[in-house]
């Protein structure tokens, strides 16, 4: 039994419906094109979100109504020079070459803020037009005559500064198929603009994209650095916040333990306590143990990574003369006037916040002499006035280059001094002088040491 063997020239075709024949890659061929027509028309349909006018953000009044005068200018030219070119050139009815000249050239004004709309009216006129003029006379230019080519052109303008990249694509698209659909009805002895407008529409709608683009780049860049520069102050502030707290920490710690110890050496000392008051000291001590315990855990959070925890005592105002020879060894000049002795003593009743917040204030005054004005003059006047402690460092003009790196200072400058002022209730201000100086100016309050606000 033989059988017979099918020549490949006459083996049967696969149908072209089945999966993988013809049939398939030309409906996923079709689907492509429908899927992309569709979404070029919802983009030439929605217009984009902001109706603002053009350069409406200029801070100038006359740069924002020049978009609307440059729209004014081309309407009032364009209209009667369509007409007067269609009816005499053309041989097109006045009526209608009026009403092209109005449809064509009109919706450049509302371009100004609804370009895609203005596009569609335009678009409509311009076909409109091209088939009145190939029709009335087909030996001149066409199908787009002049006038069409430059106010299309402008109207490209508007479209490229605010619609997206999709919705020009398609507006090229459509400027493509309607410059060679209506350039192969045109007369033999005409001239063809499809071409022309084309090229040129093309290169109007990239160039203007692109402009806009890279404004919206420089736009956004200019956001992200105020972000950037808003989050660095916060968190300079925080950090200076967190700096405080520490310190603050010893002053209270220091009062607490005092607490404390008193409270467990009351029942010693104080012979004849009934037990109530026994006990109630004991309360007292175990509430102060249990506070110094969560003010260590808090500053074990607020302390930065890598930061050491401060061993020496807080420094204070007694501690002035040795910043001042610290910094006067450092090359800055400084005249230093104290209250007298008797003042002093009142000053050493002052609360240890204030204490230690006017040491801050002056060292980093100083600090920012050393970093921005190197070699300057330096005057400090520390003097009380009624209930205040005053604090004045003013410097003189640099007569050194300012140091590229710079690491003394215990803070963040002016936020530093800012924060511990508001801290004890005081005023600041600080400024740069006429002579090329600066002034620091802090006024605190004398609070006792057993205030309550304090």
């Amino acid at each position: 039994m033989s059988s017979a063997k099918t020549p490949p020239d006459q083996e049967p075709r696969r149908p072209a419906s089945e999966p993988g024949g013809r049939g398939a890659g030309l409906r996923r061929a079709t689907a492509a094109v429908v899927d992309g027509l569709r979404t070029a028309g919802a983009s030439l349909s929605t217009p984009a979100g902001s109706t603002e006018p053009l350069l409406a953000d200029a801070p100038k009044r006359w740069v924002r109504m020049l978009p609307h005068l440059i729209a004014l200018g081309f309407v009032i030219v364009l209209i009667p020079v369509t007409v007067q070119v269609l009816t005499n050139d053309y041989g097109v009815g006045g009526g209608l070459a009026g009403a092209l000249g109005v449809a064509q050239s009109a919706p450049l004004f509302l371009a100004v803020t609804r370009p895609l709309p203005a596009w569609w009216i335009v678009i409509v006129a311009d076909v409109i037009g091209a088939i009145a003029t190939m029709t009335a006379d087909p030996g001149r230019l066409a199908p787009w005559t002049p006038m069409i080519i430059v106010g299309y052109l402008v109207l490209c303008c508007a479209l490229s500064l605010r619609e997206s990249r999709r919705t020009l694509l398609g507006v090229w698209l459509v400027t493509v198929v309607a410059g060679l659909v209506l350039g192969a009805f045109r007369g033999e002895g005409s001239q063809d603009t499809g071409v022309l407008l084309i090229v040129l529409s093309g290169a109007v709608l990239l160039l203007g994209a692109l402009l806009r683009e890279r404004g919206d780049a420089r736009r956004r860049l200019v956001e992200q650095e105020t972000i950037s520069e808003t989050e660095r102050s916060q968190r300079t502030l925080l950090e200076e916040r967190a700096r405080i707290a520490r310190e603050l920490h010893d002053v209270v710690a220091h009062h607490m333990s005092v607490i404390t110890v008193q409270a467990d050496s009351a029942p010693y000392r104080l012979g004849g306590l009934p037990d109530a008051a026994r006990e109630e000291f004991g309360s007292i001590a175990a509430s102060a143990r249990e506070s110094l315990t969560e003010m260590r855990r808090l500053l074990a959070v607020l302390r930065s990574e890598g930061v050491p925890g401060e061993r020496a005592p807080q420094p204070g105002l007694d501690r002035l003369p040795h910043l001042v020879e610290a910094t006067v060894r450092a090359g800055i000049p400084i005249d230093l006037s104290r209250p007298e002795l008797a003042i002093l003593t009142q000053l050493a009743e002052v609360s240890p916040a204030v204490d230690l917040s006017a040491y801050r204030i002056v060292q980093e005054a100083l600090s920012n002499v050393m970093r921005h004005a190197p070699g300057a003059r330096t005057r400090i006047t520390v003097s009380l006035d009624d209930n205040h402690l005053l604090i004045l460092v003013v410097n003189g003009p640099s007569t050194e280059p300012p140091a590229s790196l710079e690491s003394s200072g215990t803070g963040h400058g002016l936020v530093g001094m800012r924060e511990r002022v508001r801290l004890v209730g005081g005023t600041v201000d600080a400024g740069p002088l006429p002579d090329g100086g600066f002034r620091v100016a802090a006024r605190l309050p004398l609070l006792p040491k057993d205030s309550a606000t304090a």
